[in-house]
This record gives structure tokens, C-alpha cells and sequence, in this order.
């Protein structure tokens, strides 16, 4: 049987991280913080220049990294500028994969209103990107129903397989194992076939983890962080997502039908500080903790 160090390695391996365009201005060198294949997801967010991700995405993979550009249905114009965008991934920047997303805007300022909208147009396929992320909800989320999430999700394991696309789930990010692990049994027991990325929130202060949360609308984790945040004199606390990983670790490890396949971190913390506590996990650099959990060894 693995041991706790082996579980956590192997369920951390070929990790993911995210950056932001504006994130990305402070990365000298990808090079600097990360190890050559490196998956990283470009985001896209409400109100943005697509051109931004662009290129940043193309910043990636003239660093020998694996760019995963967002593409935000409610921000995007029409099938035209996606495909323009799609042109522009494949052309300048080598994407091999992106990642569908509603994105967070109340109002869509085209003509998409979901991720089911792009995947319908066949567009991503004619680019020859067969290897789709969409988005995971184990919380919930505040822009769509329990109902409406489930119906896309069924839509999407329909179209991975009418298509032959390679189509996964990638989570928001989450505080409790137990809380994701039982999302992942009730989807599967649903009919969900397609494997998933958790996310993870990277090491960062009390502060900017509630302020996140608070920003992204998670649901029943809320509570683990909020009653931290309450003692104001560990606001400033830099919180490790360490029994997070270890709990889902030992779910993916005793569960063998778990689809949970991957961590996808967010680097709330800083991008190079996550990126360095990723790849020490998945070098198993690590120490089991009496009550739990375990600590990082720097080197």
C-alpha cells in the first residue's frame, strides 16, 4: 500500500497553474519559476483585451511552457473574433488546448451565453484543438443554477462523445476535500465521465484567500475560511492548502473509480511562490504532520 508521501505525489503530479495578463507583467521569465511543459492557463477576464492573452499565451510558448488560453463565452463578440482568436492560439502561440468558460459577466456582449455556445459552433475543432477543459462547479455558482449546471454538464459528456473530444472538468477553487469528493460521486452518479482538475488555492494570507472567496461567490467552503478571517490577528496568517490535498490524495487513492485526475492551482499567493509549493509536492518534498496534513521542505 502507498504511503501518505506516495499518495500526495502521485495525485499532484502534472499540475497546473493559472496567470493573469496583468500577473504576468511581473514574470521576468516564465523559465525563472517553471519546468519546461509546464501546463499554464491564460485567463480571460470580463472587460479584457483578448490581445492580452494572446500574448501572453505566446510569452509561454517561447518560454517551452504549454499555454491553456481561456475562452470566455458572455466576452466574446461572435464566431468571427473566435475564430480569430483560435487562428492567432494556434499561429503565435502553439495552444494545444484552452479552456471553455461562461465567464463572469451578468450580460453577454455577443451572441454566446454559455460554453455549450462555442463548443456548438465546431470552431475549436476545425482549429484542431481536440483537448477542451470546461468549467467544474463542486460549490455551485452564483450565475447558474444546481439544475442548469447539471444539464450543461450532461450536454458536455454527450458532445465529448458524439465528437471524440477529449473533454475534462476543471474546477473553481475549494477548501474542503470532503465537500469535493462527494461532488465528484454525486456527477459521476449522474453519468459524468470526464475526468477533472481541482482547483487549488496556492499559500497566501487569510485575507486574500476570504477576499477571493468572496469575489468568486464559492459556496459551503465559505465557511472554513470566514471563521478564520473573523480573528483579525491572523488575517495577515499565511494559510497552506496542505489538508486539502492530502484529504484528496487519500480520496483519489481509495476511491478507484474517482475521475479526480489533476490539480490546477491558483496562484493567490504569488505566481512563483505556488509554482514552487507545486512542484515540491509533486517531488514528494514533503512531511506527514501528526494531526494531518504535512509541510512543505524547502530546497
Amino acid at each position: 500500500m502507498a504511503t501518505a508521501i506516495e499518495q500526495i505525489q502521485t495525485a499532484a503530479a502534472n499540475w497546473s497553474i493559472e496567470v493573469t495578463p496583468t500577473g504576468a507583467t511581473k514574470i521576468g521569465s516564465f523559465r525563472d519559476c517553471l519546468d519546461e511543459g509546464t501546463t499554464v492557463n491564460v485567463t480571460f477576464l470580463p472587460g479584457s483585451d483578448p490581445a492580452d492573452t494572446i500574448a501572453v499565451a505566446e510569452r509561454l510558448h517561447n518560454d517551452g511552457m504549454k499555454p491553456v488560453p481561456h475562452l470566455a463565452a458572455r466576452s466574446l463578440r461572435n464566431a468571427d473574433q473566435l475564430d480569430e482568436l483560435l487562428n492567432a492560439y494556434r499561429s503565435r502561440c502553439g495552444v494545444e488546448e484552452v479552456l471553455c468558460i461562461g465567464g463572469g459577466v451578468d450580460d453577454p456582449v455577443g451572441d454566446f451565453a454559455a460554453t455549450m455556445d462555442i463548443l456548438g459552433t465546431g470552431l475549436i475543432q476545425k482549429h484542431g484543438i481536440r483537448h477542451i477543459g470546461v468549467a467544474g462547479h463542486p460549490e455551485g455558482s452564483p450565475d447558474i443554477s444546481d439544475d442548469e449546471i447539471a444539464e450543461a454538464l450532461g450536454a458536455k459528456n454527450d458532445l465529448a462523445k458524439a465528437d471524440g473530444l477529449d473533454l475534462y472538468i476543471e474546477t473553481q477553487f475549494c477548501f474542503e476535500a470532503d465537500i469535493v469528493l462527494d461532488w465528484e460521486r454525486r456527477v459521476r452518479a449522474a453519468g459524468n465521465a470526464l475526468p477533472i482538475r481541482i482547483g487549488i488555492p496556492g499559500p497566501a494570507t487569510i485575507k486574500t484567500l476570504f477576499r477571493f472567496a468572496q469575489i468568486s461567490g464559492i459556496g459551503p467552503s465559505m465557511r472554513f475560511v470566514a471563521k478564520q478571517a473573523k480573528n483579525v490577528a491572523k488575517l495577515m496568517t499565511v494559510q497552506s492548502p496542505h489538508l486539502l490535498i492530502a484529504g484528496l490524495a487519500e480520496g483519489m487513492a481509495t476511491d478507484k473509480d474517482c475521475l479526480i485526475r489533476h490539480f490546477h492551482y491558483y496562484p493567490f499567493g504569488g505566481f512563483a511562490r505556488t509554482a514552487a509549493y507545486a512542484g515540491a509536492i509533486a517531488d514528494g518534498r514533503l512531511e506527514i504532520l501528526p494531526k494531518g496534513g504535512f509541510n512543505v521542505i524547502e530546497g
